[in-house]
């Protein structure tokens, strides 16, 4: 049995994961807009950290924006779908987690292919270029095709699980069939 305690704590940690992944976001993309409309992205993100170039300011909040909101999506759909004693068990973890995944990969996604759509407007030259100076590949070009092909996949995934969730305490909404009744 829970305690009171025990789902405050629970809330506060998702709450404070879905912070650190909405600033998270933020930096990321101040950041994708410096890289659009500057050549300012080698420049120190904040000048109190002189090493610290803006765009790996922007993968590392990109990465902490990743982690924040899968886990506080995770912890979120954890405690929707805590069952009552009375009814049937919750939706396995697992599921949780794919769908936590999955909608945070969509918006994310979703972010990328307007931030290099928007870089190919205002100067497409660079979609042949690496994304980053971290690492000798994937180009942009390449990026906002992947991303393209994660935002598909994740809609679509996201989309089934939530048909098939039914409300909190349900195992599914869909009626599955027993291999005696196929």
């Amino acid at each position: 049995m829970r305690t009171r305690s025990q789902g405050q704590r629970k809330l506060a940690v998702e709450s404070v994961a879905y912070g650190f992944g909405y600033t998270a976001v933020l930096v990321w993309a101040g950041t994708a807009l410096v890289a659009s409309f500057t050549g300012g992205e080698a420049n120190p993100y904040w000048p109190a950290i002189p090493g610290l170039r803006t765009d790996t300011t922007g993968a590392l909040a990109f990465a902490v924006a990743v982690v924040g909101l899968v886990l506080s999506k995770y912890l979120q759909l954890q405690r929707r779908g805590e069952p009552p004693a009375e009814r049937a068990a919750a939706r396995p973890a697992g599921l949780n987690l794919v769908q936590a995944a999955a909608e945070t990969a969509a918006f994310l996604g979703t972010g990328v292919v307007i931030y290099l759509s928007l870089n190919a407007v205002t100067h497409p030259f660079t979609l042949r270029l690496q994304l980053t100076h971290l690492w000798p590949w994937p180009s942009e070009g390449t990026v906002r095709v992947i991303a393209l092909a994660v935002c598909l996949a994740a809609v679509a995934v996201t989309r089934y699980l939530r048909a098939t969730a039914g409300p909190p305490g349900q195992s599914s909404a869909v009626a599955e069939t027993s291999d005696a009744a196929a």
